[in-house]
């Protein structure tokens, strides 16, 4: 693994940024006056703010490490995560969602649910909502704490008490819980918002000097592609040849298990996203948030895709002796000497170690597993000199902690409203709520961190994340569909899909298992009947089978339940709700217009990259 070598401007860069976010916190604790302040951030933000926020709340660690970890597993094929996994759901998410859920006046996805549908409905999505926040919170929390080993920041304070080096990870993981909590228990979601905004600019100049030299050093585009093999540089060409390309995926698991259920899941019914719009001064400043995060979105492989392909393009740091001869005749013996877990690797990209036990990890035929996740770390720490090093982990460090804020503000307005309001405790005083909402962000946290620790069996966190997005989004966003476009679907129909959606899930995880890994939480806890070329074509398919399953169940409930009266549907589904009034706008102004620009863009960008 590469060593960290950080000075004094390094230190100054990072600690400015931290004292910077406690700071906002702090300035934004006076502003917390009502529950509406601290869930909604008062409904009173502009359009662009929340648009940065937007695209930013999905910045996190999964974002940064995981694309640049999957650039490194899966090629080019992980281009899909944007031109087929984003920008067609954030185009519609703004067009067609976006004024039921700003013009319902719901406070979050599961009380939508409620008005849609029914209380059950709402609970049944409140509890794993909560549990997914929980989890991608803890995945964030994983990857700073391995940043934070990689830097061996804690070594000598821990060598100095004489402390076992395994106690590292376990440290930083509490001490960035510690700097979350403080800034979203005193701001809240306003706090979250800007610094997601600050953490978006950050990400801008610290990942695009890493891209450029890097592509540089390896000799521009066409050095890239020849010290790769081929199917790591085709976007396409793979998806439609699966045996060639190192994810393993079809034609129909892109398309329909990552474009249309998991990223069309994600974006349209995933409240870490949507309260970020619904934080907007009006309607269609609302729908204009997820438009305007489009258009930076299109550019992003570039800063994070490309770092993972280019640290396994590297060439792979091996022990060495050099032997030189002076003129007096002198042999002098030059021993480059590295660790086995850099020899095992590929490239930059080391071999996985467990951070808490420090032992090599295996996969299933006893081979290394990688540690892609590093992948992007290390190309930091292999090219950055001092200052510029300095502002390049500031960036990942914020991405990190982004990530964990956006996720904690969900859960705990969830929390707040669809829970503990709902069924614990109704009619308190608004000072009663915006204290609970306090105390679930300290709730929160803690199961985070408990959860972090599932992410270690996992050499590429995005792995992680996509299978429970196949358990929570994929059948939600089926009852989302019936939901808005169907007046016949019912509160009965949407509860049974949903616990039919998540047990087919289920059911596929444990019978399904990827080729090289162990039985237990990658899957075929039950029995293997089939095995995936890869986690990520598992995690697709899983998602198919969840969504495929809550829509036929709720379609076949919903025939023999009544459904609500149109009475109280109006705003609700589609086919019942008045369009959104956007004559007084500039027609470039309109979102339908930007909406067209912006596929024009995506579809350029995919015929780039094919």
């Amino acid at each position: 693994m590469t060593d960290a070598h950080l000075h004094s401007v390094d230190w100054l860069i990072m600690i400015l940024y931290f004292v910077f976010v406690l700071g906002i916190g702090f300035a934004l604790k006076r502003y917390m006056k009502t529950s509406k302040d601290f869930f909604q951030a008062g409904r009173a933000l502009p359009a662009w703010i929340c648009g940065l926020a937007f695209i930013s709340a999905n910045l996190g660690a999964q974002e940064v490490i995981g694309m640049g970890a999957s650039g490194a597993k899966y090629g080019l094929e992980t281009a899909h995560f944007y031109g087929i996994g984003a920008i067609p759901a954030m185009i519609f998410v703004g067009i067609f969602m976006m004024p039921f859920y700003y013009g319902s006046k719901a406070r979050s996805v599961p009380e939508f649910l409620r008005l849609r549908f029914d209380e059950k409905t709402r609970a049944l999505n409140a509890c794993s909502f909560a549990v997914m926040t929980v989890f991608s919170s803890g995945i964030s929390m994983y990857a700073m704490a391995r940043l934070i080993q990689a830097l061996h920041v804690f070594d000598s304070l821990f060598n100095s008490l004489g402390l076992p080096p395994g106690g590292i990870f376990t440290f930083a993981i509490i001490l960035s819980a510690i700097i979350v909590l403080c800034y979203i228990f005193l701001g809240g979601l306003t706090s979250a918002i800007y610094n997601e905004v600050l953490q978006f600019f950050l990400i801008i100049a610290g990942f695009l000097p890493l891209v450029l030299i890097g592509l540089k050093n390896i000799g521009g585009w066409s050095g890239l592609k020849a010290a790769l093999p081929v199917e790591y540089m085709h976007q396409w060409r793979g998806v439609l040849h699966p045996s060639t390309n190192p994810m393993g995926i079809d034609i129909i698991g892109i398309g329909m298990g990552l474009g249309f259920v998991l990223g069309a899941g994600y974006w349209c019914t995933d409240f870490l996203v949507i309260q970020t719009a619904m934080a907007s001064h009006n309607m269609d400043s609302a729908r204009r948030v997820p438009l305007i995060a489009a258009v930076p979105k299109m550019l992003f492989p570039f800063l994070v895709i490309l770092p993972g392909l280019i640290a396994i393009a590297i060439p792979t740091p091996h022990s060495t002796t050099t032997v030189t001869r002076a003129a007096d005749g002198t042999i002098t013996h030059e021993i480059q000497v590295v660790s086995p877990q850099v020899e095992q690797g590929k490239g930059i990209v080391p071999a996985k170690i467990n951070p808490v036990t420090g032992q090599p990890m295996l996969d299933a035929s006893g081979k290394p597993l990688l540690d892609y996740d590093m992948a992007t770390p290390n190309m930091l720490l292999h090219y950055f000199p001092t200052g510029i090093l300095g502002l390049g982990l500031t960036a990942l460090l914020a991405s990190f902690m982004s990530g964990m804020a956006g996720n904690v503000t969900a859960f705990n307005t969830v929390f707040t409203y669809d829970l503990y309001q709902s069924y614990i405790h109704k009619g308190a005083s608004d000072r009663h709520y915006l204290k609970v909402g306090r105390w679930a962000t300290v709730g929160g946290i803690l199961l985070s961190i408990a959860t972090a620790y599932a992410a270690i069996s996992f050499n590429n966190i995005m792995d992680t994340l996509q299978l429970v997005f196949s358990f929570v989004n994929a059948p939600l966003f089926a009852t989302f569909l019936l939901g808005m476009f169907s007046k016949r679907t019912t509160g009965h129909g949407a509860f049974t899909g949903l616990i039919f959606g998540t047990g087919a899930a289920v059911i596929h995880h444990g019978l399904t298992l990827p080729i090289e890994a162990h039985v237990g939480i990658h899957g075929g806890w039950l029995h293997v009947i089939h095995t995936y070329p890869s986690d990520m074509a598992m995690n697709f398919y899983g998602a198919i089978w969840a969504f495929s399953a809550n829509f036929i169940v709720t379609v076949i409930v919903s025939r023999f339940s009544p459904p609500k009266p149109e009475s109280e549907l109006v705003g609700l589904v589609h086919s019942l709700t008045p369009k959104p009034e956007t004559s007084h706008l500039v027609w470039w102004k309109r979102p339908e217009a930007l909406a067209v620009a912006i596929l024009l863009g995506a579809i350029a960008l995919n015929i780039f990259f094919a």
